[in-house]
């Protein structure tokens, strides 16, 4: 997993390492949230923040409070599903790789 916001691409590649753990990150929860059998409420809503976070990272420069906000949107939507937690948690770290949230 990638913990510093100071590496660099991988020789060879243009890519973020950043974006790659988002899109990685994003990917595998969407895979266990369709694979999920329950139906909750706000299921739409995570799907819809999901597919926002991977056309970020397919961008290559998302936006920070974007990301930030859908992750808030997402954790609210499917927190209390435990099968989904580990998924979760993956998709926040990624988010927290592009660094701290403006201080007010």
């Amino acid at each position: 997993m990638l913990r510093s916001l100071g590496q660099r691409p991988v020789t060879g590649s243009d890519e973020d390492p950043r974006v790659a753990e988002l899109r990685t990150a994003v990917s595998r929860l969407r895979r266990e949230l369709a694979a999920h059998p329950a139906e909750f409420p706000d299921r739409g809503i995570a799907e819809d923040e999901l597919a926002a976070l991977a056309a970020m990272a397919v961008t290559g420069m998302p936006e920070v409070p974007r990301l930030r906000r859908s992750l808030l949107l997402i954790a609210g939507s499917i927190g209390s599903v435990s099968a989904l937690a580990a998924g979760l948690a993956g998709v926040r770290s990624a988010v927290e790789l592009f660094g701290e949230p403006p201080r007010r």
